[in-house]
């Protein structure tokens, strides 16, 4: 009785429907929803069907749950739900498992290593750039999208044996994204609803689990050791504590895992970047004069990318804007929060797109303005109020495969091609993992030396 009188003391988000609670706002406007939150508390009451979940709508109240009080936490219901996509993988795992996997897995990210991928990166960008003509018309965050699944699937299989993962994750990955976050956030007796979403998701899931699995054990069988594609290291890989090793299952479920957590970003990001520089004349010019002077026409290389600054600032600005959607966890012990103490066992949710468009912590926070990250400027910016990739033990263990990656596909193609909007079609923000555009069609126009 006292937890519950407890949770009655936390403001409720208005809006909610009997049995549905408030799925269908979430389901009409997720961002919009998210970002009203803060008007009604810091720590908000919200219900998935008849699940009682609580939103922290703060950077300081983000920080006391995945830094300052983490070990009381664990993977929540979010996490739960996408559990036949990504198994027992690194962004599931809880409590020692997530711990050992963690350790076990950090040298196959470690920057020699991201050197290496560093060289199929830059490749990749050149051939994507070598094959458009001036005047092409492309859909940008579709191109961006094939651009981060091959790439990614390239460092992952290197071999033969992958052709059909990677053939699998160009057709089933893009379903998968595109019905995760309802599926995640619905209550699960809507799973079963004979309704094309669930047929497409069940199936894209089955798939992309099933090929992965086969060539994850042709692999182990064919004996490739010291290969320096994902896959392999995986495989290879050995926990200094205790010298074991992955099983099948848990390689497959890191590769998902890695695969999910690795295209949206990277494809989202660009998309965004190319269409916000197109609308951002004053901040283009400084990005292509950078360009010209790091890179010129060269492929782009790892020694440029600590040069490219304002490049790094405008992928910084755009991930700020269209992020990381929703991200939970679930209370393991009784937890102060926001003056309130929460049971054992209470859902928590939290938005770092909404977060990173809070007024009371950035300036004019839905203005583009990569000029924030400037020395002198950036020092105004909470630590905790700009974690694009998380924070704490469980922050994106490939962040920085994701950066590169983002950074030499933008300077690549910009080094050679203007990118102009069609017109018309307003590009808008449309919610899955990130807050990806729904498309951004522009026309490729050449740069003249």
């Amino acid at each position: 009785m006292a937890s519950s009188v407890a949770l009655d003391r936390i403001p409720t988000a208005p809006g909610a429907l009997p049995l549905l609670g408030h799925t269908l706002r979430l389901a009409r406007d997720p961002l919009g929803f998210l970002r009203s939150l803060r008007e009604t508390g810091e720590l908000v009451r919200v219900r998935i069907g008849t699940l009682p979940v609580c939103v922290a709508t703060s950077a300081g109240l983000i920080h006391q749950i995945t830094v300052a009080q983490a070990r009381s936490f664990e993977k929540g219901r979010l996490y739960d739900r996408v559990r036949p996509l990504v198994g027992n993988g690194l962004a599931n795992a809880g409590g020692e498992l997530h711990r050992t996997h963690r350790r076990l897995i950090q040298p196959v990210f470690h920057r020699s290593r991201i050197d290496g991928y560093a060289e199929v990166m830059s490749r990749r960008a050149v051939e994507l750039a070598d094959s458009w003509t001036d005047g092409r018309e492309i859909a940008v965050e579709q191109v961006m999208g094939e651009y981060a699944i091959e790439t990614l699937a390239e460092t992952m299989f290197s071999t033969d044996i992958g052709r059909p993962a990677v053939a699998a994750v160009r057709r089933d990955l893009p379903v998968i994204l595109k019905n995760m976050l309802l599926r995640a956030a619905s209550p699960r007796l809507l799973d079963h609803l004979p309704v094309r979403s669930n047929r497409d998701f069940d199936r894209a899931t089955a798939s992309l689990r099933s090929v992965i699995d086969t060539v994850v054990a042709s692999t182990r069988e064919a004996g490739r050791t010291g290969a320096p594609d994902l896959l392999s290291l995986l495989l290879d890989a050995r926990d200094e504590e205790t010298g074991a090793g992955l099983t099948d299952e848990e390689v497959r479920d890191e590769l998902v895992t890695i695969l999910f957590a690795g295209t949206e970003t990277t494809a989202s990001t660009l998309a965004w970047a190319f269409h916000e520089l197109a609308h951002h004349p004053e901040a283009e010019e400084r990005v292509l004069a950078e360009v010209d002077a790091v890179v010129g026409r060269r492929p782009v290389t790892v020694a440029d990318i600590p040069r490219l600054e304002h490049v790094r600032r405008v992928l910084d600005e755009t991930i700020r804007l269209h992020g990381v959607t929703l991200l939970m966890r679930r209370t393991t012990e009784p937890v102060e929060l926001a003056g309130h103490r929460l049971p054992a066992g209470m859902e928590i949710a939290f938005s770092l797109y909404a977060v990173h468009r809070d007024p009371a912590l950035y300036e004019n926070p839905d203005r583009f303005d990569p000029d924030r990250w400037l020395p002198g400027r950036r020092e105004s910016v909470p630590r905790e109020a700009f974690v694009p990739f998380g924070a704490g033990s469980r922050k994106c263990i490939g962040d920085a495969f994701s950066w590169t990656e983002a950074t030499i596909a933008l300077a690549t193609v910009l080094a050679r091609w203007r990118l102009r909007p069609t017109g018309g079609h307003t590009t808008r923000e449309a919610a899955s993992a990130m807050a990806h555009p729904d498309h951004v069609p522009m026309t490729v126009r050449a740069r003249t030396p």
